[in-house]
């Protein structure tokens, strides 16, 4: 029946929709609304050296606040009139056109207040980097790369892997994927950091437990303009590729090394035939690397995570497949106890959690 489809419809929208109010209310922006509402009305606000700016931010604030109000006032009223109108198939038509204009504004407002960093919009790079532990933690680093490339599958996102480091019997030592897509890197940044795998190792004769350890990191591609780089800085080396790519690789040497000196940040690049590709694929992996380091230190944060340890006590997210089976957020301590399906690319209820935390 067309009711029951209503409500079904009104129901998938509740998870985002308390998103939506967690969010504003852990922020205070309701709060925020005021305080600035106040101040631009009184008497000598137009003596305020910040006037300019406080009306633009109350503007957008505002703006916030009606279709956060819209949401709300509908998700309330609607039902209301499913029962009113739950007779009059006309009308429950007209509802229906109602909730699919609902969750139109629920996902844009959604996206939009999660998302409002400035590089939030931003194609990224994502590297995978093992840790100590040789062949389990190669391992454990490639089931990583195979977690991203199907999230990056599951929501439309091109994920193209621009260097690729076999391990020495199994897995990867390292990888970087160049990610494309609208808010790529606005989803993706709260990946950055330590993972940790516990697990009965496949590669241990005596069936043991194994933990493992693997760094990600994720930084936003930088437009040119934004970072200058000194050719004089620069040491470019190149070499024959390896790993996947068929015979080509190992006949010319096509892959490309980059140090900038003065920083001592190195990437490389192995995945196009062209030499030359590489090395305008490795200039961009290094602008974006360099503009994140320029933020951290203007932002007096630590450096990235190359620089942090990778082991015990430093880890953003637990994958534990034996004796029990759960992922867990230690940021936001959000659980999953089906990490198969988190290690398929289901990892939107963590990235989700993690943007309502950070922005808290």
């Amino acid at each position: 029946m067309l009711i029951d489809d209503l409500k079904e419809q009104l129901k998938q929208l509740d998870p985002d929709i308390e998103t939506i109010t967690t969010f504003w209310k852990n922020n205070n922006l309701e709060q925020s609304y005021q305080d600035m509402y106040n101040t631009s009305i009184q008497e000598n606000f137009w003596q305020n050296p910040r006037q300019t700016e406080i009306l633009k931010e109350l503007q957008h604030i505002k703006n916030q606040r009606e279709q956060y109000l819209y949401i709300i006032d509908n998700r309330a009223e609607i039902p209301e009139l499913i029962d009113l109108f739950a007779h009059d198939e006309a009308e429950l038509s007209k509802l229906h056109i109602e909730i699919a204009r609902l969750k139109k504004a629920v996902y844009t407002f959604k996206v939009n207040l999660l998302l409002s960093e400035p590089d939030d919009a931003s194609n990224c790079f994502l590297s995978i980097n093992s840790g100590a532990g040789g062949t389990e933690s190669q391992d454990w680093a490639n089931m990583l790369l195979r977690m991203y490339m199907r999230f990056c599958e599951r929501h439309g996102f091109s994920a193209i892997a621009v260097d690729y480091q076999d391990g020495e019997e199994a897995g990867i030592k390292s990888a970087t994927l160049f990610i494309k897509g609208k808010n790529a890197h606005g989803l993706l940044k709260g990946e950055n950091g330590i993972h940790r795998l516990v697990r009965i190792s496949p590669y241990d004769a005596n069936k043991r437990r194994h933990t493992s350890f693997a760094a990600v990191t994720v930084v936003p591609e930088a437009q040119e303009v934004e970072v200058t780089i000194d050719p004089n800085d620069l040491r470019i080396d190149t070499y024959r590729a390896g790993g996947a790519g068929g015979q080509h690789v190992n006949k010319t040497d096509s892959a490309v090394r980059i140090t900038h000196i003065p920083t001592n940040i190195v990437v490389q690049c192995q995945n196009e035939r062209s030499q030359t590709q590489n090395k305008v694929n490795a200039m961009k992996m290094l602008m974006a690397k360099l503009r994140q380091r320029q933020r951290d230190e203007e932002n007096a944060k630590l450096a990235a995570v190359e620089k942090k340890k990778i082991e015990w006590g430093s880890q953003i997210r637990s994958y534990v497949l034996h004796p029990y089976k759960m992922v867990k957020d230690h940021r936001t301590d959000v659980e999953s106890p089906q990490p198969d399906l988190v290690l398929d690319g289901d990892l939107m209820q963590f990235i989700e959690q993690y943007l309502i935390w950070s922005g808290s």
